[in-house]
């Protein structure tokens, strides 16, 4: 049932917990969005410059990913993980051909898998480790936790593209 109420999940650090809390409450309504989507909603594209709300999910897994490698071994993407999740994460104009044509029980579960192994990573680490100081390459200083806190303000931004976009896939029935 939701909770209303920030607190620490049971069996993490202090801050940890919080954390994992917040990814929780992050992820519950960004499915409660995701409702009874078909894959035409999903592939629905409002004009050539837009994204559909499978682009989003999908670069929704692929920032997590991306921080995963981050924080969890301090690098960034290797040539086969670049292969795999560049196309989401910067959603060029290759996303078009690459990312369509899947339900949306592919799109939560590449969601699902993505976040068991931050939630199995989190589980092991103590709250000092989000106050480890890293580099961008190009050598800004950063912590782990600012890249966890970018992977939930991200999913909420692309939540509320989802929600424009329900919007207009209704108003483009209502019209046809």
């Amino acid at each position: 049932m939701f909770n209303p109420k920030f607190h620490s999940k049971e069996g993490y650090d202090q801050a940890i917990g919080e954390l994992m809390y917040m990814l929780e409450l992050t992820r519950t309504m960004t499915e409660f969005e995701l409702s009874e989507l078909t894959t035409i909603e999903l592939d629905f594209l409002h004009d050539h410059n837009s994204n559909s709300i499978g682009m989003l999910l999908s670069h929704m897994a692929s920032i997590e990913y991306l921080h995963q490698v981050m924080s969890f071994v301090d690098r960034m993407f290797n040539e086969q993980e670049e292969k795999e999740w560049t196309t989401a994460l910067q959603m060029g104009e290759q996303r078009r051909t690459e990312i369509h044509s899947n339900d949306l029980p592919y799109y939560l579960e590449k969601l699902s898998k993505v976040r068991q192994v931050t939630y199995d990573f989190l589980k092991e680490q103590d709250d000092q480790w989000l106050y480890e100081e890293r580099h961008f390459p190009d050598g800004t200083p950063y912590n782990n936790y600012y890249l966890w806190f970018h992977v939930i303000e991200d999913e909420i931004s692309h939540r509320g593209q989802i929600k424009l976009i329900r919007r207009l896939i209704k108003e483009k029935a209502t019209v046809n």
